[in-house]
């Protein structure tokens, strides 16, 4: 199959594969004997999400060309989602990314720890990447964890987002700032450098005030960021974190076009199994109504939102819900009055 300049794809994700590594229910890292294995990484997650839904994705990573890069292909490949711009680490150091996650329960919180330095991810080349990827998607997705890993994957993403920009592909960029890899100093000096080739923004609001710099309400830091760069769309979640197990999420959505902001209701008092990988289901179900709908917020705000909230309650990384269960979760946060307790 031709994929050169067909825009094949809806979504291209670029990003580092990780294999996540947890003792199992509420068990401690330092205390458990056992780890349940699992597939995850930002960038994936929003690529697997997005396809569940039915967008036609893929991932731009590598790999290790060992038993452990075959599970993560065949976990990856059984969500329908592409391998095609794969390369493989075929060096007897090869090795993948690992990040080992504990649970949370009041007052205890969820514990991330990372191992994923060295890692095969971190040789990839610019010139490895074959040129037909820039004009092979509609739309193209990475986040500021990419960013932070080391200097060479810096410059190599900048100047992918950079060529995916200049062949007439939408650029989706999630913030995505963790601590533990960079300083909101060095994120944001980088983030501005790419922010000129950003089309769809995604950051959160205590994002914007403590990464950024920005003052005044979350609309008004939204806005700003459309005023200051070409950027056609915002967007934020607003995560209200009652307990480790019972969280309300909601988001908002500037379109710089029409000059409005897109909002509905918050998703209240969800049953939190996994948090993690939520943020990322949000962008996969916003990137998808944008997608499917050519450019519609409120479309992208329902989706987003739907699949986030559901994310919360599935453990793992990876969102796992198909369009018709998204959208019979939709119909019911928008109806009132009474509702069966059971799907059957």
């Amino acid at each position: 199959m031709g994929i050169k300049n067909s825009r094949d794809f809806d979504l291209l994700t670029l990003g580092q594969l990780l294999l996540r590594l947890s003792p199992p229910d509420n068990e401690r890292l330092s205390r458990g004997d056992t780890f349940v294995k699992q597939v995850g990484g930002a960038e994936l997650n929003v690529a697997v999400g997005a396809a569940l839904l039915g967008l036609h994705t893929g991932v731009i990573s590598k790999l290790p060309a060992h038993d452990i890069g075959s599970f993560m292909k065949g976990k990856i490949r059984s969500f329908g989602v592409s391998d095609d711009f794969f390369m493989y680490d075929q060096s007897s150091s090869a090795r993948v990314g690992i990040y080992y996650y504990e649970n949370g329960a009041y007052p205890r919180k969820p514990k991330v720890i990372y191992d994923r330095n060295n890692s095969s991810f971190f040789s990839l080349n610019i010139d490895e990447i074959p040129e037909e990827v820039y004009t092979a998607s509609k739309c193209f997705h990475t986040t500021g964890i990419t960013l932070a890993l080391n200097e060479k994957i810096r410059e190599t993403t900048i100047e992918m987002i950079k060529r995916f920009k200049a062949a007439g592909t939408l650029v989706s960029f999630d913030v995505n700032f963790r601590g533990n890899l960079w300083t909101g100093d060095e994120a944001r000096e980088c983030i501005l450098r790419i922010l000129p080739y950003v089309d769809i923004f995604f950051c959160s609001e205590d994002t914007a005030r403590l990464t950024f710099l920005k003052t005044g309400t979350a609309k008004e830091m939204m806005k700003s960021f459309s005023q200051e760069f070409p950027i056609s769309i915002v967007a934020s979640t607003q995560r209200i974190v009652h307990s480790p197990k019972r969280h309300t999420f909601g988001s908002v959505i500037y379109d710089a076009a029409r000059d409005e902001y897109y909002e509905e209701e918050p998703y209240r008092d969800i049953e939190v199994v996994d948090r993690i990988g939520s943020g990322d289901a949000y962008i996969s179900g916003a990137l998808y109504g944008l997608l499917s709908s050519g450019g519609d917020c409120s479309k992208a705000i329902a989706y987003g939102n739907a699949t986030a909230a559901v994310k919360n309650t599935i453990p793992g990384d990876l969102p796992s819900s198909n369009l018709e269960e998204i959208e019979t979760i939709i119909k019911a946060h928008n109806q009132t009055g009474p509702q069966s307790e059971m799907a059957r």
